[in-house]
């Protein structure tokens, strides 16, 4: 996903909800940041960074359970509420960004931490 529009205080329009899938993770571009933006079985929409801190690996390529992301490559897990890892390999949180739902759209505010 590339098609991100700015709009005001800080959000960027990323996708429209139909973009995402029903419970899962994508890979969105948002100004050259690689987020995964989930969407969980209850119908939140949360946004990571999507590389691992543990191997450089896209994590949106990883298995959703719950509000738990897994790296494929190694396993480290990550709560996609809070970015901090909830099982090893991984020791150093994910940066977490604020989401909004405008309409059918689906907006981010990008953090600081990268």
């Amino acid at each position: 996903m590339s098609d991100t529009q700015a709009t005001s205080n800080g959000f960027i329009r990323v996708c429209a909800l139909d973009e995402l899938p029903a419970v899962g993770v994508v890979a969105a571009d948002i100004g050259g940041r690689i987020v995964a933006i989930v969407r969980t079985a209850e119908g939140e929409v949360h946004a990571v960074d999507d590389t691992c801190t543990h191997a450089n690996v896209s994590l949106s390529e990883g298995e959703l359970d719950g509000c738990t992301l897994e790296c494929w490559l190694h396993g480290s897990r990550f709560d996609i509420r809070t970015g901090e890892p909830s099982g090893p390999p991984a020791t150093v949180a994910l940066a977490v960004h604020t989401v909004k739902i405008v309409g059918d759209d689906v907006h981010v505010a990008l953090t600081q931490e990268s």
